[in-house]
């Protein structure tokens, strides 16, 4: 529990999608540590939601794996509605899952090299996924007149960056999903924000780590930030306990970067 009142969660009920590792899993258990009731971990895999899910019951918060694909909304509403009738309807929803889904992140390459599939892969996991899981949330929110929204994008979608022209578009249109989404629902006591990272610590052996680390990639990537590290996953749960709190409730269609100073703005 929260030493304060203000980013007391209250019992809330949240689900974090692509919860299964890495930042989902971070923002999760953050969760938990901070007053949710009961935590939902969606994974497309079932062994990591499960493993998450386990972690959060040892600390002795209620929490369920559901194993769904965020670009299948029936899926993802078969989750909610699992989720509603075992805890209640959920007040938080965190849009984490991203990047290619369950595919692996394709070689980077110059969107003259691409094609369709590549940019459909994008899509649907970054943009229509997160409309997918807000649609299905979005009801019970609005019918209890409250709901906190947040969804991670990438600083690639708010700088220029070489051959990610199609994974921007797909974060950027994240971003202006939520921005107009902010501006429907906040008559309904609903909040909708996103965080946008910069590169996290690349999950490497420990041997070929240091190698990259060492690397002149990594020293040139580094030199544009002004905080010179990577980012690590516990560097985005402040923020996300920020947003799914009502020490946020008069913040809304916000953009936040938490990126080490890679991309500083007014």
């Amino acid at each position: 529990m929260s030493t304060s009142s203000l980013f007391d969660l209250q019992n809330r009920t949240a689900l974090v999608t692509g919860a299964g590792q890495g930042v989902g899993r971070a923002i999760a258990i953050s969760l938990a540590k901070n007053g949710a009731g009961a935590i939902a971990v969606n994974d497309v895999e079932a062994e990591r939601a499960e493993s998450v899910a386990a972690e959060i019951q040892a600390m002795g918060v209620q929490a369920a794996a559901i194993v769904a694909d965020v670009t299948d909304l029936n899926a993802v509403r078969r989750g909610v509605a699992t989720v509603t009738d075992r805890y209640g309807a959920i007040s938080i929803l965190v849009n984490n899952a991203g990047n290619a889904g369950a595919a692996a992140f394709p070689q980077l390459r110059h969107f003259w090299e691409t094609d369709p599939d590549q940019w459909r892969r994008f899509m649907d996991v970054n943009l229509y996924g997160v409309m997918n899981s807000c649609h299905a949330v979005l009801p019970g929110m609005i019918e209890r007149r409250y709901g906190r929204i947040v969804t991670i994008i990438s600083d690639s979608s708010r700088n220029i960056e070489s051959r990610l022209s199609d994974y921007a578009a797909a974060k950027a249109g994240a971003a202006g999903f939520m921005r107009g989404l902010a501006a429907d629902a906040a008559a309904f006591g609903i909040t909708a924000n996103c965080i946008s990272i910069a590169s996290l610590m690349p999950e490497m052996a420990p041997d070929e780590l240091k190698d990259f680390l060492a690397s002149d990639r990594s020293r040139r990537q580094l030199s544009q930030y002004a905080i010179r590290r990577y980012g690590r996953v516990e560097d985005i749960v402040g923020t996300a306990l920020l947003l799914c709190s009502d020490a946020s409730a008069w913040t809304t269609g916000q953009t936040y970067p938490v990126n080490g100073g890679y991309s500083p703005s007014l």
